[in-house]
């Protein structure tokens, strides 16, 4: 990897840490804290949320009829993520044993906080726990996949990827078969050896 490359990359990293420094600045101007992980609002902000609130009846009745029909196609993809989250929690639990690759934590990816705000009603809280889960899955298996691809096939496409995670940067370049053979193990070694962020809580 070239040392412009590296330069980069790094310039990434700190622009996403101060991203994430800029969003925490925001989140305090909403008047809440986090209390053992959990967010707390403030008496005064939870009544003026609450009173945002739209009754369940008038939402239901005033979306439009097409968003009522195509709700059940939406919900219905519950049933394949759900295969989908069984099925990559038992491949991990069997192989990643095998390759003695750390599996990854899924409830790390599953975060619900937001069927507590106040000013969502009941429907809009269950279309907020949909997304989180469908996410979550997908972000999961995100994981899952990204461990077994450097496991076998640590290798750069030929076209820039779109949303690549975050170990395609150290993969080798295409064509490059004496840097794969050379580094391969090393590449494997370090999955197996590394401190499991995803598992932070």
């Amino acid at each position: 990897m070239t040392s412009r490359v590296d330069v980069l990359i790094d310039r990434i990293r700190t622009l996403e840490h101060e991203l994430e420094v800029e969003f925490s600045k925001q989140r305090s101007g909403f008047r809440f804290g986090l209390e053992h992980g959990r967010a707390r609002f403030e008496e005064e902000a939870i009544r003026r949320l609450t009173e945002r609130r739209t009754r369940l009846l008038n939402y239901m009745f005033s979306s439009p009829l097409l968003v009522a029909v195509t709700a059940p196609v939406i919900y219905s993809l519950l049933i394949p993520f759900a295969v989908v989250d069984l099925w990559v929690s038992i491949y991990q639990a069997i192989c990643f044993r095998v390759y003695r690759i750390p599996q990854v934590r899924r409830g790390r990816y599953m975060n619900f906080d937001r069927n507590g705000l106040p000013y969502l009603n009941a429907l809009e809280k269950l279309n907020c726990a949909y997304c989180s889960y469908v996410n979550g899955v997908i972000a999961y298996v995100s994981e899952v996949a990204s461990r077994t691809e450097q496991y076998w096939c640590p290798i750069k496409h030929t076209r820039r990827v779109v949303g690549a995670h975050a170990r395609y940067d150290g993969f080798e370049n295409f064509g490059d078969g004496d840097g794969y053979r050379r580094h391969l193990e090393d590449l494997r070694t370090a999955l197996r050896t590394e401190e499991d962020a995803a598992s932070a809580p």
